[in-house]
């Protein structure tokens, strides 16, 4: 997530022309969830992965859906909270549940992604949110791995929420809230998901067709005077986003992790595959209608690769994700002046190294300008993903340091799964202010060092790129948490 000019929590530095002609679908519908909250401290609901017809515009599309619904069902739960989700699988390949973001245990019937659900089979997923967790902007997707990207692709994503102290900032609880779901799709003439083809799955899958919580272009209302609280995701397999608002700067309050100390003024915001954003919208302007633009955007420093990559990832056009329209009036509602204090990691018992690049199967890494074959693969310090392989071994209740660098070609946004990090430095540039973050983009000859804390939980869990195609061929890793 990158933030307005001088304020940088993720630098990547493509720039975009904002000259660009705009594209824009007529206003739609506003947006509707189908919702489940928790009751009496627990959530509990019943999930079912299923492929579906679904509605996008003026397109029928057959996708995956959870519960018929694109996206997904929004979860909602406080910290404390006990989850049961009774999952069942009717899909024609096996599948699992990823808690995207969440600090809960990566094992057993927690946020385990070495499941394998099978078609036809069930399985109940039981956990409780920490008391200390932070309220947040999670969610959930599929995690099999070899078919991660091609089901989220999709359709298979929901949002969950997590409430806490964020949520109780008076300016904050008075706002109007709502839930954006970006994702793209890429859909043939009958209406299914096209097929993939050899160099689109290199470059990481992405569509044409872009929808905010499965609809073109919603229609968000706000009143004049008032604030609206509008969550962002990038639910897209590889896709990048650039967005901002006609005439309306958003006030960053969140990140992956939660709330940061204050609010801080955008301009504009860059998403990449799986970052997540909370912003304030002041109702200050001239009762109007106003559109949410993504501009087109490569996020690969030049090269053969980042030029197929652009072409992949964008029209030659800004597009308009949703329109926000002025309704009704109230008094003058203020931007919150604090927020929640984000104290900076303790320094690292250690650092570690980790190096980003894709190669030949069986062979020498590849450097930033070759070509790539069919036996191509994406890997993290010269290997490829083994589940037989733990490849990184940490200890309970310690801090580290992960310096990540990216000697490819493309953008490699990296996750790590369980614990949240900080961003300490990004290409040798010190970050101006400590934000949680489970997602980070590492440029191309980029280097990247965050700071984590292993807490609470031990076992194994994983770390990837998040252009979920190179994580499907291999940029993955095995991280074990083990007892001190």
């Amino acid at each position: 997530m990158r933030l307005s000019a001088g304020t940088t929590t993720a630098m990547l530095l493509s720039q975009c022309s904002r000259s660009q002609p705009l594209s824009s679908a007529p206003v739609s519908e506003p947006i509707q969830f189908q919702t489940y909250k928790s009751k009496n401290g627990l959530l509990s609901l019943d999930l079912e992965a299923k492929a579906q017809s679904v509605q996008l515009g003026s397109r029928t599309a057959n996708l995956l859906a959870y519960n018929g619904k694109v996206p997904g069902p929004l979860l909602e739960a406080n910290a404390g909270d006990r989850v049961q989700i009774r999952f069942t699988n009717q899909l024609n390949q096996p599948t699992n549940v990823h808690y995207h973001g969440l600090h809960i245990p990566p094992t057993g019937s927690g946020d385990n992604v070495f499941l394998e659900i099978s078609p036809g089979e069930s399985h109940t997923y039981e956990y409780q949110i920490p008391d200390t967790h932070p309220a947040g902007t999670f969610w959930y997707h599929p995690h099999k791995h070899g078919l991660v990207a091609e089901q989220l692709f999709a359709g298979l994503a929901g949002l969950f929420i997590v409430r806490g102290e964020l949520d109780e900032i008076p300016e904050i609880k008075a706002a109007k809230e709502e839930f954006l779901v970006l994702k793209d799709f890429a859909l043939d003439s009958n209406g299914n998901i096209s097929e993939t083809g050899h160099m689109t799955a290199m470059t990481g899958r992405a569509g044409g067709l872009l929808t905010a919580s499965g609809q073109i272009n919603p229609r968000m209302t706000i009143q004049r005077g008032g604030l609206l609280r509008l969550r962002l995701l990038n639910a897209s397999p590889s896709r990048f986003f650039r967005l901002s608002l006609e005439d309306h700067p958003m006030h960053l309050i969140a990140t992956d992790g939660g709330a940061i100390s204050s609010p801080t003024e955008l301009s504009d915001v860059v998403l990449a595959p799986g970052e997540r954003v909370e912003v304030l919208v002041q109702g200050n302007q001239a009762p109007n209608s106003y559109r949410l633009i993504n501009q087109p955007f490569n996020p690969a420093q030049g090269g053969m690769m980042g030029g197929m990559m652009s072409r992949n990832q964008s029209s030659d056009s800004a597009e308009t994700v949703a329109t926000l329209t002025y309704e009704g009036e109230t008094d003058e509602m203020p931007l919150p002046s604090q927020l929640i204090a984000v104290e900076p990691l303790p320094e690292p018992q250690t650092t570690r190294q980790f190096t980003l690049n894709h190669g030949m199967g069986g062979g020498g890494m590849m450097g930033g300008g070759g070509m790539m074959g069919n036996g191509m693969v994406f890997m993290i310090n010269g290997k490829a993903f083994d589940p037989a392989r733990v490849d990184t071994q940490v200890m309970l209740n310690t801090v580290e340091d992960w310096e990540v660098t990216n000697t490819g070609s493309m953008v490699h946004p990296f996750h790590v799964h369980t614990n949240k990090f900080q961003i300490i430095s990004q290409g040798g540039r010190p970050t101006p202010y400590p934000t949680w973050k489970d997602v980070v983009p590492v440029s191309p000859r980029e280097t990247v060092r965050i700071r984590m804390a292993f807490r609470d939980y031990v076992g194994k869990t994983v770390y990837h790129c998040h252009v979920l195609d190179h994580e499907d061929r291999g940029m993955m890793g095995i991280l074990e948490i083990q007892q001190a």
